[in-house]
């Protein structure tokens, strides 16, 4: 006979929100302080194809699915990070500010070339 062991919910105060912006998508991801992912989403999980996962209406249905799943997980404080260059950055911060969940830091980590790509050769007629 196998014995079902019952599953632990730890309720953690801060977390960690991603959100990954590309041209193409938007994933949001939700973690612990210490980097266990707690919850995730994307423009394309939440349905949207194509051209209208580049939106930001797609971002912000995306955001808000990750903050209700985190609300009842009961972090309360978050900090942002915010990486790409994406048009869903502003839509997905908007929609963490009127969730309700308290900002501690919003941080853009989006890279930055310190030198820039290689060149093409020169062209030889």
């Amino acid at each position: 006979m196998i014995k079902k062991t019952k599953k632990k919910s730890i309720f953690i105060n801060t977390g960690i929100i991603n959100i990954y912006t590309t041209f193409n998508n938007t994933i949001i991801t939700a973690s612990s302080v210490y980097g266990n992912t707690i919850a995730w989403s994307s423009c394309g999980a939440k349905g949207f194809k194509g051209a209208k996962k580049n939106t930001p209406f797609a971002a912000q249905l995306a955001t808000e699915s990750v903050c209700k799943k985190i609300i009842d997980q009961g972090i309360k404080t978050v900090e942002i990070r915010i990486k790409g260059p994406g048009i869903g950055r502003d839509a997905s911060l908007r929609a963490i500010i009127n969730s309700g969940i308290k900002l501690t830091i919003i941080r853009d980590v989006t890279g930055i070339p310190h030198n820039g790509c290689r060149p093409p050769k020169k062209r030889r007629v």
